[in-house]
């Protein structure tokens, strides 16, 4: 059998390492002075190990909310005689200057700071003592970078207060001291969002070997410097820089470039018209140009070849082909070329392997994966066109769309826009349509995603869209990994006192679809972070507006979930006015026939527990239960439940029958009445997962209608769907006690030719169990 999309198991180098981070003190470390965490003197981590240490930590800390971060992690890697770093990327406001500082001692090779907007001056002293070995470096996003905390200067004392870590770096003053000198193995650097203040040109000057630079969204005031890395500098960025006859001249002199990126956010904020000629002295002066992106920029009509020109037959990448005028002096096909929100990206021919762009599906997956590091602005517009394409059309590449959009909702957790048109494509990418190509790891990661979202933003969109997506999941069974994070963050979407109607009405329908058919202590867990009250307290509030709606009969069906054989969560109820608000209820609604099903489902799991049942022997209680016996709402079922709730009452006997009125024996007879009047062939809207509190009620005289409600109960469900509860029954030993009922004298008649028939079908059904009757019941889940 062939595996299915994202299948691939992680490595063992991934699993070790994830294992080693959540288990530190049991694997590498110990508990030190002050309870600091140390590394054991017995252990030596080459770079390779560490570097993927680090960045696996970092990953976790944005990633996975279950993991504790490390007070004093990068402390472990503050001795080069015991640990080696070569590569490490650190990204967010969760780095701090001393992070920096405690692994200063090390030989980085690449530093990758993205977005590090706690960092201060403090990192910049740091920086200089990789300056010997740093080949690569990344600051973008860290413009506090180059800013003092509380105005101290650059030689900060080494033991400044750490109460200046507790906030993010806040701009004061410039820091003016720092700049590249003695940095002369750099090769690459991204400086992108260098504040307006710093001027890039001082700051760049020593750096006489630079091969890669990254100047995106810089103010640059002069562009003549670039002209000192013209033999050197392959790769030059240019994003959202404002471009000028003057800055396109020195571009072109820098003849070496194999990636230029000229790009703008949006044709919105461009002044500069990208023309016919300035495309082909690109092309021309660059011929060493494997990749260019010229997205967001105004092109001018005779940038492209007239439709009626063009080359016939299917699109080519063949330069000689290009819909596009000055790329047909292109050598050869260039391997990426950036058209997105540009007029280009939709003519026929285009001679590069990978396009950015909105025309098809690959165009915007090669926008969402090239721009999603660095500019979420534009992955932003991009996934909300994938979101579309998936939406209204069909999305072909599932496997790649589904593992970027995973990945820009990982790398941009706390970008609102991102979350929320990334949780709508997920809703669309994993619906029915696509669901039997994805494997159980990839809709894993779907869901770790949207519980991200979900925590982070109490905004409605982002809660609505997550909610939706997670109803694509088989539940339980798929969420089950993350059963109590799941429950804790639906729980806290329905505390505030008016919740959005929509959300409102998703959340309780996967609060009852999670504590549907899963095990006692998943909801005895559940009950005891707030589930049951919570519920109750959504009933109180729909009560208060008069309303009976979906919100008002999960919530009910949720409770009848959550009681079923856990008397923890039934004592709850009664302890929460459970039953003011079930008389309410029927009071205010007394038309409402599922309601009433639920309501009355959920009170036959409190009467089973024994220790419970005294508080349900009031006249109150017992009026209405024997009243709703008379009930022909849905079908069988209120008058069903009322029956099964006094059978369980009238079982502990008369002696602790102490009211007046209504009488035992006249309840009795009454009961007797209503299961006289049932249909034994009645389809069911109910599903048992175990006969226990049924059978229990078999081998008795005390209450001979509690036993002929417990058989009739037996025979409808044997009767109507033997292949399910058949097996069930014998399995529970259910003939044993059924013969019982059968030779006690005190069965009534009626009782005993029941029994022997649950008998006789059972034994039907072992002789021929592919017999299926009348079908199999409707599932509304599970015996409350």
């Amino acid at each position: 059998m062939a595996a299915k999309a994202g299948d691939n198991p992680d490595s063992l180098m991934t699993l070790a390492t994830t294992f080693c981070l959540r288990n530190l003190r049991k694997t590498m470390c110990y508990q030190g002075f002050r309870s600091k965490l140390s590394l054991r003197s017995d252990i030596f981590l080459p770079s390779e190990i560490c570097d993927k240490l680090v960045n696996t930590y970092m990953e976790l800390v944005h990633t996975d909310s279950t993991f504790e971060p490390e007070e004093s992690f990068f402390q472990l890697f503050s001795d080069p005689r015991s640990t080696r770093l070569t590569r490490v990327q650190l990204r967010e406001d969760f780095v701090r200057d001393r992070d920096l500082e405690a692994i200063k001692k090390q030989d980085l090779i690449e530093l990758h700071l993205t977005y590090c907007n706690s960092l201060s001056s403090r990192s910049l002293k740091t920086l200089t003592c990789f300056r010997e070995t740093m080949v690569s470096l990344c600051l973008f996003g860290c413009s506090h970078i180059f800013y003092r905390k509380g105005g101290a200067p650059l030689a900060c004392n080494e033991d400044t207060e750490d109460e200046d870590e507790e906030s993010p770096a806040s701009r004061q003053a410039l820091e003016t001291d720092f700049n590249f000198e003695g940095f002369n193995r750099l090769r690459l650097l991204n400086l992108g969002g260098l504040p307006d203040e710093v001027d890039a040109e001082n700051l760049l000057k020593p750096l006489k070997s630079l091969t890669s630079l990254d100047l995106s969204n810089v103010q640059l005031l002069g562009t003549a410097f670039l002209s000192q890395w013209k033999d050197r500098l392959a790769s030059l960025v240019l994003y959202n820089v404002d471009l000028s006859e003057e800055l396109v001249s020195t571009v072109v002199e820098i003849t070496n470039l194999r990636h230029l990126d000229v790009s703008r956010e949006s044709r919105r904020t461009s002044k500069f018209k990208m023309t016919r000629k300035v495309l082909t002295a690109i092309v021309q002066r660059l011929v060493n140009l494997v990749s260019l992106d010229v997205s967001g920029h105004i092109m001018l009509d005779n940038c492209t070849v007239p439709h009626f020109e063009e080359a016939m037959g299917r699109p080519s990448i063949e330069p000689c082909k290009s819909s596009i005028y000055p790329f047909q002096d292109l050598k050869r096909p260039l391997q990426f070329l950036g058209l997105y929100d540009t007029t280009l990206c939709n003519v026929t021919h285009i001679p590069a392997y990978k396009v950015t762009g909105s025309k098809n599906e690959d165009q915007v997956l090669n926008a969402i994966e090239g721009y999603t590091e660095f500019r979420p602005e534009l992955a932003h517009r991009a996934i909300n066109q994938l979101f579309d394409i998936a939406r209204i059309q069909h999305c072909s590449q599932l496997l790649r769309a589904l593992q970027l959009v995973i990945a820009a909702l990982k790398c941009h957790k706390y970008d609102k826009s991102i979350q929320v048109t990334g949780s709508a494509a997920l809703f669309y990418l994993t619906n029915t349509e696509y669901r039997s190509d994805q494997s159980v790891r990839l809709r894993r990661e779907v869901i770790q995603v949207v519980l991200n979202g979900m925590e982070q933003y109490q905004e409605v969109t982002v809660q609505r869209n997550c909610c939706l997506t997670l109803c694509n999941f088989s539940i339980p069974e798929e969420l089950e990994f993350q059963y109590s994070r799941v429950n804790q963050l639906l729980l806290k979407i329905l505390e505030p006192a008016r919740q959005d109607e929509s959300i409102q009405r998703i959340a309780v329908h996967l609060c009852n679809a999670l504590v549907c058919q899963v095990d006692n202590h998943h909801k005895e867990a559940v009950g005891k972070m707030g589930f049951v009250k919570t519920m109750l307290n959504l009933i109180q509030k729909k009560l208060q507006d008069r309303m009976c709606d979906q919100v008002m009969e999960f919530s009910w069906s949720a409770l009848w979930n959550i009681t079923d054989e856990t008397p923890d969560n039934c004592q709850m109820f009664l302890n929460c006015r459970g039953m003011s608000l079930f008389l309410e209820c029927l009071q205010e609604f007394p038309d409402k026939q599922e309601l009433h099903r639920n309501m009355l489902g959920l009170l036959g799991n409190v009467a089973e527990v024994k220790a419970l049942r005294p508080q349900l022997l009031t006249p109150q209680f017992i009026s209405v239960f024997s009243n709703l016996l008379d009930s022909k709402a849905d079908g069988i079922e209120v008058s069903y439940n009322a029956c099964g709730v006094l059978s369980h009452i009238v079982f502990d006997g008369p002696e602790v029958w102490s009211m007046e009125e209504p009488q035992r024996d006249t309840v009795m007879d009454k009961m007797w009445d209503a299961i006289q009047s049932w249909d034994v062939t009645s389809r069911r809207n109910i599903n048992y997962r175990s006969f226990e509190p049924i059978l229990r009620l078999l081998p008795q005289s005390i209450a001979p209608v509690s036993q002929h409600w417990a058989t009739w109960a037996l025979y409808n469900l044997v009767s109507v769907y033997p292949s399910k509860y058949c097996p069930l029954l014998i399995k529970e030993g259910g003939i044993t006690l059924l013969e019982t009922v059968v030779e006690l004298e005190s069965s009534q008649p009626e009782t005993k030719d029941m029994a022997s028939k649950v008998m006789e079908q059972c034994e039907t059904f072992k002789e021929d169990p592919m017999e299926t009757s009348h079908g199999q019941e409707v599932n509304y889940g599970q015996r409350g």
